[in-house]
């Protein structure tokens, strides 16, 4: 009621006024009182004050200076608040989006953003690319930008690449030219500062490939692989400033074959936080899912993914199990792989000396384990008896590894049988290298 007597009473005095009087005390002093630019004037600002009333009471989400606290997001599209007013609809802007990311698997996330933005019904728009600086694939090569950027480039995104991501210069142009409303990460490989943080008005949102608060780090796929889990997920978090501790939007689990390995794992499960992501993003951008809402991680079930090094990537064979070795080779098979020593043994040559020949760097591309334990301990490692058996490797516990496919250095990956038909009668062992270098 009192919404419908505003609007009579403001239109009630815009009939005054366009009759070329202005109200005093209820009361018309007529034309004689005010000119003809006076009068435009009062007309134009009695105008102005009916449209933010109407505006103020049914969109109060717009801002007015005395319209209420907003319950939902200026970006929220509502056919009930617009009803079939095209024009309204179209007027609605959408919510900009910067996308953080630098392998392949983010690349193939932001190409899908892109499509999802173009929609008739999207409600964001990329409005932005940063990833790590273009590398040189050789000494003096030409340098090439991340699988991200040149996604970006094919797209005509504007794309960012500071050497850090707290660099003065790129948090100004982020925060006063850009100005984005969300921001999504996706593998980018760089620690974000609080004040990017407080930039996005939505917040961050970053596609981690683990079922959190397990393996948060830096190689979480790699880790939970290495440790045999199973099933695996992806989680869908807001970013803070503690690594991967930000409270969880969405998860999705995920069951693997016991052979799969990272390079087939992380392409799929960023694929799927994707599309959790795009689920995810109209409760996030009308204010229905926030950082404060969102589920909080419990700390007492946390598991660190700490960065792989080289040093790892051998398999002690001597020390761990079948399985574990097997499953090391699925984790580290993008980086930085897996390898064990070979002694050549030539048993027709009476010179032969293990101590003079040089054990050969086997990289292994492939592997499984045998349910069944052997009772030999032995370095001897042996073809398999049956079409598509590996090279059969007793490790310390007893436990039976088999690689089936291999790549020795200086060479090309082979099956096992093609590495055997190559040795011309040669037997193979196993060779613990820091054993022998004491010895």
């Amino acid at each position: 009621m009192i919404f419908l007597f505003h609007i009579v009473a403001i239109m009630t005095a815009t009939v005054f006024i366009i009759r070329g009087g202005i109200m005093v005390g209820g009361f018309s002093t007529g034309p004689s009182i005010t000119s003809t630019r006076q009068t435009r004037i009062a007309s134009s600002f009695v105008l102005n004050k009916l449209e933010q009333s109407i505006t103020s009471s049914r969109y109060p989400h717009y801002g007015y200076p005395r319209s209420p606290i907003p319950s939902r997001s200026p970006f929220y599209l509502s056919t009930h608040n617009a009803g079939d007013n095209a024009d309204f609809m179209a007027k609605q802007k959408k919510a900009k989006l910067v996308f953080l990311g630098t392998p392949d698997v983010a690349a193939t996330s932001l190409r899908t953003l892109v499509e999802h933005s173009k929609q008739g019904d999207s409600i964001f728009e990329v409005v932005g690319v940063v990833t790590q600086p273009p590398k040189r694939r050789k000494r003096r090569g030409k340098e090439i930008p991340s699988p991200v950027g040149l996604v970006a480039e094919e797209l005509n995104i504007p794309v960012l690449c500071p050497e850090k991501a707290s660099n003065t210069i790129f948090l100004d142009k982020l925060e006063h030219e850009i100005q984005p409303d969300i921001c999504i990460t996706a593998a980018y490989g760089q620690y974000l500062p609080k004040r990017f943080l407080a930039i996005p008005s939505f917040g961050t949102l970053n596609i981690h490939p683990s079922l959190l608060p397990r393996w948060r780090g830096a190689s979480p796929v790699q880790r939970s692989l290495q440790a045999g889990d199973n099933p695996v997920g992806v989680s869908l978090l807001f970013t803070v400033s503690k690594m991967d501790a930000g409270p969880i939007v969405s998860q999705k689990v995920c069951s693997i074959d016991e052979n799969d390995t990272a390079t087939m794992v992380l392409p799929n499960l960023f694929e799927i936080g994707t599309s959790c992501l795009l689920d995810a993003l109209p409760d996030v951008i009308t204010g229905k899912i926030t950082i404060d809402t969102a589920a909080v991680q419990d700390e007492e079930l946390v598991v660190n993914a700490d960065m792989i090094h080289s040093s790892e990537a051998e398999l002690r064979v001597w020390e761990e199990s079948a399985k574990d070795c097997h499953n090391k080779a699925r984790g580290f098979s993008m980086w930085p792989g897996t390898f064990l020593y070979f002694q050549l043994v030539d048993e027709d040559d009476n010179r032969n000396s293990k101590m003079n020949v040089e054990p050969l760097k086997v990289k292994v591309i492939s592997s499984r384990f045998l349910e069944e334990d052997s009772e030999e301990n032995t370095q001897d490692v042996t073809l398999g008896p049956n079409k598509g058996d590996g090279l059969r490797i007793v490790c310390g516990d007893g436990s039976v590894l088999e690689l089936l496919t291999i790549q020795p250095a200086t060479r090309k990956a082979m099956d096992a049988k093609s590495f055997c038909n190559g040795l011309r009668g040669k037997r193979i062992q196993w060779v613990n290298m820091e054993a022998k270098q004491v010895s």
